[in-house]
């Protein structure tokens, strides 16, 4: 069984050098994942393509049992996969390489997500074309500093998405949602209750004193959430 057949969305890891206050990724990773996380996005603005590739080996080794997504950079996710790395696959905006030359490059069994701009998202859900894509990236719930371009409008203002979008967009969508941008343990029951399937952060993870700790306290309040 492939990665893809196997995807879960529900606690979901982005990461990269520059969140880690220092710590090395893989260290933060298995933090993660032995709380229960049970997916893995390595996404660097700082790094190098050499630099994303080690990042990616070394997160490779720590998240052998979850999908491992690459963040933009398709070249990277085919050049890690090509040089044996267990990369499962991309996530990707509108604006970067299309979904099509990513299903292309890295075959039927990867991975591919898709974020589209806020205020676009719903639209976007209701007319194109989903077959290629996995799941999609939604956000930010709140303004982030880890993303500070994420739900940017073309007036330079920020637009977040409520529980009522969240909401509309999980009964629109043909694929599974995760949220994220912002979110903390007490966001986690409300957007549980929208009907999307997981929510993914950054700083809340990777730059918690005690990286196991914040994901436990995340992942069982998701998991009571959807229990309730």
């Amino acid at each position: 069984m492939s990665m893809r057949d196997a995807l879960d969305i529900s606690s979901y890891l982005v990461i990269g050098p520059e969140n880690t206050c220092g710590r090395p990724v893989g260290d933060v990773i298995s933090a993660a994942l032995a709380a229960g996380f049970t997916c893995v996005q390595v996404r660097s603005k700082v790094c190098s393509a050499r630099e994303l590739m080690a990042c990616a080996d070394e997160a490779a080794r720590a998240s052998e049992k979850v999908a491992l997504l690459i963040d933009d950079r398709l070249d990277v996710a085919f050049a890690a996969r090509e040089a044996g790395v267990k990369v499962d696959g991309v996530h990707v905006g509108q604006s970067d390489v299309p979904v099509e030359a990513c299903r292309k490059l890295l075959g039927p069994d990867a991975v591919v997500g898709l974020s589209a701009r806020a205020d676009e998202m719903l639209e976007y859900v209701k007319t194109a074309d989903m077959s290629l894509v996995d799941y999609l990236g939604v956000g930010p719930l709140h303004e982030t500093p880890t993303k500070r371009d994420c739900g940017l409008a073309a007036d330079g203002t920020i637009i977040t998405k409520s529980i009522d979008d969240l909401r509309e967009l999980a009964i629109a969508s043909p694929v599974p949602i995760v949220v994220g941008g912002g979110v903390k343990v007490a966001d986690i029951p409300l957007v549980a209750q929208t009907g999307v399937d997981g929510f993914f952060v950054v700083s809340a993870v990777c730059g918690a004193s005690d990286p196991e700790a914040a994901a436990r306290e995340l992942v069982c309040a998701w998991r009571e959430a959807k229990a309730s």
